[in-house]
């Protein structure tokens, strides 16, 4: 723990020069900043001695807790040989292990692995992989895109352009290349006021519609599977996936599977889209990788894609695309122990009772008079918050309902994080239960404060 001089330097050094995502600095500078200084399983230590509760997995990537002794380990036996070299020509043993493996796991016909560094690289690279795919089979006229209103697949250029928040990319649309957007599966705020009981998935026939006027132009459809993360954890029906992915094979368009946040467990099963069976021709992983403890992604293709590719150098074939620690061995070394961690503590066949029980102790939150709808997938929950239930108005933002929940649970030892007025819970899968229920005890209770102080 740090003396209380420099305590005091790091927060002026925080306040004055270190520039926060997704955070309005102007705000943040009114606030006593919270510094990490360390973890042990699900919780974590600011500078002060305080512990919290990582309800959020360290921005939804950590799976085994902190410093979990098989992947530190792992690291440092990687770091006594080598901590980085090149994937631009040579390889390294971690890198090759650690395709083998994705391969052997990943949906069925992935076979190939292009390695980057975060959830927005991988899907740049997918997009550039699906753009170029179909150039190099002399369909020109495919340079177009598919994508979900509330979707959210990065911050790179290309990423954003397929992305369906305006607040994050409504400013940079001059940036962007040409991307239809489908409507969401939102059920709770349905574009076509349907109710779920008399849905026809009249969404997917608007995606469809999408598709038949377009396919001689789209290259591809990218979606988040199941949950649209950063959209606000919205959850899609049973039958969205596997009828998204018919009508791009009907239509000759790609699937790209963006599974930086729900892969490796998240929604009870390694991959989501393996609940619908569903597989895709391109998938993009990052996040729980490896156990959220150092920058890496993948991003996987069949070897359908992968052969358009292959050429004479002068043919120019080549894939044109590369990044500084794309394989990097420490990163390759850590997913290793974190996939093996799967088998050795049976991590899927126990999250099970984890998810049940979340299910149910969620329900008393339905009760609550400003939670219009509680949302999950898994062992991720989302609380959305309303000014009026009954007619689902939302909380404006001035009201910043969200960032005083979350500001109210950070008292009481709980790290979330919102996403506008909705609440998030998306804790390690190595969470015991009782910890589970804490995070429940004081999200329902910081929700009960603030809307009071509201009213």
């Amino acid at each position: 723990m740090p003396d209380s001089t420099y305590k005091e330097q790091l927060e002026t050094w925080d306040r004055g020069h270190l520039w926060h995502p997704f955070t309005q600095m102007q705000d943040y500078a009114k606030e006593m900043p919270l510094i990490i200084e360390e973890g042990n399983g699900v919780f974590l230590k600011d500078v002060d001695g305080k512990e919290y509760i990582d309800g959020i997995s360290s921005m939804w990537c950590n799976l085994h807790g902190h410093r979990k002794k098989e992947i530190d380990d792992a690291i440092k036996r990687q770091l006594d040989k080598v901590a980085h070299t090149t994937l631009l020509g040579p390889s390294n043993i971690p890198a090759i292990e650690l395709a083998g493996i994705l391969a052997e796991i990943a949906p069925k016909g992935l076979t190939k692995v292009f390695y980057s560094d975060n959830g927005s690289t991988a899907n740049e690279v997918a997009l550039k992989m699906a753009f170029q795919y179909w150039q190099q089979k002399g369909l020109k006229d495919k340079t177009q895109f598919v994508a979900l209103q509330y979707g959210y697949h990065g911050d790179t250029i290309g990423t954003m352009g397929v992305g369906g928040i305006d607040i994050y990319h409504k400013v940079f649309q001059p940036l962007y290349f040409k991307t239809h957007f489908a409507p969401a599966p939102y059920c709770y705020r349905c574009p076509f006021e349907k109710q779920p009981k008399d849905c026809s998935f009249a969404c997917l026939e608007k995606l469809e519609d999408i598709l038949r006027e377009n396919k001689d132009m789209i290259s591809a459809m990218i979606v988040e599977p199941l949950v649209q993360g950063a959209g606000g954890m919205i959850t899609h029906p049973a039958g969205y996936l596997s009828g998204a992915r018919a009508l791009c094979k009907k239509h000759n368009v790609l699937l790209i599977l963006d599974e930086v946040l729900t892969g490796f467990g998240r929604t009870g099963k390694m991959f989501a889209c393996l609940h619908e069976n569903v597989a895709p021709d391109i998938m993009s992983l990052s996040k729980g990788i490896n156990g959220g403890y150092m920058p890496l992604a993948a991003t996987l293709a069949t070897e359908e894609i992968y052969n358009a590719f292959l050429g004479e150098y002068s043919e120019l074939k080549t894939f044109f695309h590369g990044h500084t620690y794309t394989g990097n061995p420490l990163g390759c070394a850590a997913a290793l122990a974190s996939l093996e961690l799967f088998d050795k503590e049976y991590i899927l066949e126990n999250l099970e009772p984890k998810i049940n029980h979340l299910r149910t102790n969620l329900k008393r939150f339905e009760l609550l008079e400003h939670v219009g709808e509680v949302r999950q997938c898994g062992l991720i929950a989302a609380l959305e918050l309303v000014k009026d239930k009954i007619t689902k108005e939302p909380y404006s933002w001035v009201e910043r309902v969200g960032i005083r929940v979350c500001l109210e649970a950070r008292k009481q030892g709980l790290l979330i994080r919102p996403l506008g007025h909705i609440i998030v819970i998306m804790p390690p899968l190595s969470i015991k239960v009782n910890e589970l229920d804490i995070i429940l005890e004081i999200t329902y209770e910081s929700i009960q404060v603030v809307t009071r102080d509201r009213e």
